[in-house]
């Protein structure tokens, strides 16, 4: 009966949040990372294999196979939304907490995990293999970059609309037996973009990382817009202006447990399209906070900005 409820939970949850993929459908690499880097912010009693295993079906579907494994002595689960105790009228505490645990989207405070999070070694591995791939990748020699169809309209005097490649777009490197660096898939080349929400301290922070690309713009690579984007090393980057340092010990909690999922899925989506990946804060404690999260993400203070 408990087992019951729980797949339907899981099936309900999956059927709100994508009519595109079901909760079994097998999901792209980048998808796979972003899985295995939510789970390791988990503790494990199985060491991480079967988030491991399951990694390559939908969150959803992870969740209701791993939800077992977890060390639940170290879990509490909050149905903040009330979305749970709806789906799961009449259902016993566990479906609630299955419900909770396989939600499409992070919701703050709705899991808490007692005690430091060590990265369960399995998973650990499994990031770090992704990691040496998309390293070695970023290290193989550089074919020079090709003007865009776009801009060779340019020449034509045709206007171009906004997120269109410009003249500096640039691939990644070719994978193996590519002779066109365009046969890439076309998302992963960046974009100009407009910056987003008005920021102007941001933006300005954001303008001035080093070597920029983009200063004055955002960078659209892979659906995501990224603060600013260094060539010659390859690497996107995301900038956090927090006050950090005047927030709470609660606030700053609940700070880094928003931001450090959105890095690793942001980490992800750089990382699929050859990219590497840094942050840029101006607090070393909020640097600290958020290494002490994931010790696996490039962060740098912001001695700029």
């Amino acid at each position: 009966m408990v087992h019951r409820t729980c797949v339907a939970l899981v099936l309900l949850l999956s059927a709100c949040a994508t009519t595109e993929q079901g909760p079994g459908a097998h999901v792209s690499p980048s998808e796979r990372v972003a899985n295995l880097q939510r789970a390791s912010q988990y503790p494990w009693a199985d060491n991480g294999d079967c988030a491991v295993r399951e990694a390559s079906n939908g969150w959803p579907l992870l969740a209701e196979k791993c939800y077992p494994a977890l060390d639940h002595g170290r879990v509490k689960f909050r149905d903040v939304t009330r979305r749970c105790a709806v789906a799961s009228a009449g259902a016993v505490a566990v479906g609630v907490g299955l419900c909770v645990f396989a939600a499409p989207e992070i919701v703050v405070g709705a899991v808490i995990v007692t005690g430091a999070i060590v990265v369960a070694a399995a998973i650990q591995e499994e990031l770090h293999a992704y990691e040496r791939s998309a390293a070695r990748d970023r290290a193989k020699p550089k074919t020079q970059a090709r003007a865009s169809r776009q801009q060779q309209s340019m020449a034509n005097g045709k206007p171009k609309p906004e997120g269109a490649p410009s003249g500096t777009d640039w691939f990644p490197p070719d994978p193996p037996g590519s002779s066109d660096p365009r046969e890439r898939s076309p998302e992963c080349a960046p974009r100009r973009a407009s910056h987003r929400g008005g920021n102007v301290p941001h933006n300005e922070c954001a303008d001035r990382v080093p070597q920029n690309a983009f200063p004055g713009w955002d960078v659209l690579v892979h659906g995501k817009h990224f603060d600013a984007l260094q060539l010659a090393s390859r690497t996107l980057w995301e900038v956090k202006t927090d006050n950090f340092d005047t927030y709470t010990e609660d606030l700053r909690d609940i700070v880094v447990r928003s931001q450090v999922p959105e890095m690793q899925h942001e980490r992800a989506l750089a990382l699929a399209c050859g990219f590497g990946f840094k942050v840029g804060v101006r607090s070393p404690a909020h640097r600290a906070a958020l290494l002490r999260q994931d010790p696996t993400l490039r962060i740098v203070v912001m001695d700029w900005c």
